[in-house]
């Protein structure tokens, strides 16, 4: 049996005619996929809420800092009440896992205090839940037509404004969502 080639670090992209509430027309980044399944953070569904909200929530001092209007994403139907901040590399959180050598993810408070005081990372992404998938399930969907793949340009990731990043997606991949059909074809 051949190994699966690993997704960590791409976008998965919703076709359009994928109808789960949860993900229709959404971009997820992929954190982790391998032999256990897969774990992403939905970048392009604004919660409503802002970092200021979280902040307290927590009993973090408020921030008068630009970053603290920054909104907070629905990053997926899973454990919808802990935090992920995905950013760029640098400073040491409590808990953290690296990505790559520019993208992290952390789950700890102290980089919460750290953006707060203006001194986190230079580029965050903050969500609530995360989009999970367990040993095969993301492949079946993908075999199914549910999802593109491919690059996750930090641009789009960090820059894109939330509405713009599906479409933005697709395009790095040279993909035009609107011509595509939300059917399978099989031969």
């Amino acid at each position: 049996m051949s190994n699966p080639v690993s997704l960590t670090n791409q976008f998965l992209i919703a076709m359009p005619g994928l109808a789960d509430a949860n993900f229709h027309h959404t971009v997820t980044y992929l954190c982790q996929h391998g032999a256990e399944g897969a774990m992403g953070i939905v970048i392009n569904r604004p919660s409503g809420l802002r970092l200021n909200d979280i902040l307290d929530q927590l009993d973090i001092s408020d921030s008068s800092l630009p970053c603290a209007e920054q909104p907070i994403y629905i990053g997926g139907p899973v454990q919808t009440d802990r935090g992920f901040v995905l950013h760029t590399t640098g400073g040491e959180w409590d808990s953290t896992l690296q990505i790559t050598p520019t993208i992290s993810i952390t789950t700890s408070r102290d980089i919460l205090d750290a953006i707060a005081r203006g001194k986190g990372p230079q580029k965050t992404l903050i969500a609530l839940g995360y989009a999970g998938w367990g040993v095969g399930q993301l492949e079946d969907e993908m075999s199914a037509n549910a999802w593109l793949n491919g690059p996750a340009p930090e641009q789009v990731l960090f820059d894109l404004p939330a509405e713009a990043r599906w479409e933005a997606a697709a395009k790095a991949l040279g993909i035009d969502l609107n011509l595509l059909s939300g059917e399978a074809g099989h031969a």
